[in-house]
């Protein structure tokens, strides 16, 4: 007797631990696989569904709470919706910071009643490429120096050409990079020097890892993202900041 009672306790605990999917949501969830080109196994779909349930219904609220004037902005489901915010910053937030490296070159003093315009927009100069993709792939160092260094190349030749982020992904770990799981830019400016150039975009083309804002123009506002001003290295942006002279 004892047996037959543990053995539906079990089910039933069996039964409300089922992921509760919303049956209306089918149509929408089928077309958002299809558009991002996604496939899972089956046991992963149901996670899958039911993190993107979980934050559809995070953006429906924030943009009812926007349309009250509780908000500046409103969101909006795209390629990351499947991930938890957790699997997203240890993707694709990839900042390898090694405190007993020195940064190498010179420092940048700011000059004494520096006046600097209100604003500035790079790509109305022409310093800025396309936007690009980095995946599923811890590489945001990779583009993050690429995209440094085609300004820097523009403003030297005017000449603008899109640079490898892959040739940076396998060639420079001798530096102390890690392909897809993360890097630093510094490490991979002296890749470059070391090398004596850089392969271009269209010679050496982006292929991601094989496992797995430079996140395409489908996140953000077009692939940009707007900073607040004055908020003391907001989202980490001066973080060990750098760039190349060329």
């Amino acid at each position: 007797m004892l047996c037959v009672v543990t053995l539906l306790l079990t089910l039933s605990l069996g039964v409300r631990s089922a992921p509760s999917l919303d049956a209306q949501l089918d149509d929408h969830w089928h077309l958002w696989k299809k558009w991002h080109s996604k496939s899972y196994q089956q046991k992963e779909e149901v996670w899958r569904r039911m993190v993107w349930e979980k934050n559809l219904r995070k953006i429906e609220l924030h943009n009812l709470e926007h349309s009250m004037g509780k908000h500046s902005f409103r969101q909006g489901m795209n390629q990351f919706g499947d991930m938890t915010n957790e699997e997203f910053r240890q993707v694709m937030n990839s900042y390898k910071h090694n405190p007993k490296k020195k940064p190498g070159g010179s420092l940048f003093m700011e000059p004494n009643f520096l006046e600097v315009p209100k604003q500035v927009d790079w790509r109305e100069k022409g310093y800025v490429t396309h936007v690009k993709d980095q995946k599923r792939c811890g590489s945001c160092w990779a583009f993050s120096s690429t995209g440094a260094m085609e300004g820097q190349q523009f403003r030297k030749t005017g000449k603008l050409v899109p640079l490898s982020e892959q040739n940076l992904i396998d060639c420079s770990r001798p530096e102390g990079n890690h392909g897809c799981n993360g890097g630093m830019m510094d490490q991979a400016f002296q890749y470059v020097q070391d090398n004596n150039g850089i392969d271009s975009e269209e010679s050496y083309p982006y292929l991601e890892c094989v496992f797995c804002h430079s996140w395409s123009a489908k996140w953000g506002d077009d692939g940009y993202i707007y900073m607040a001003k004055g908020r003391k290295n907001h989202c980490g942006i001066a973080t060990s900041a750098s760039y190349p002279l060329v």
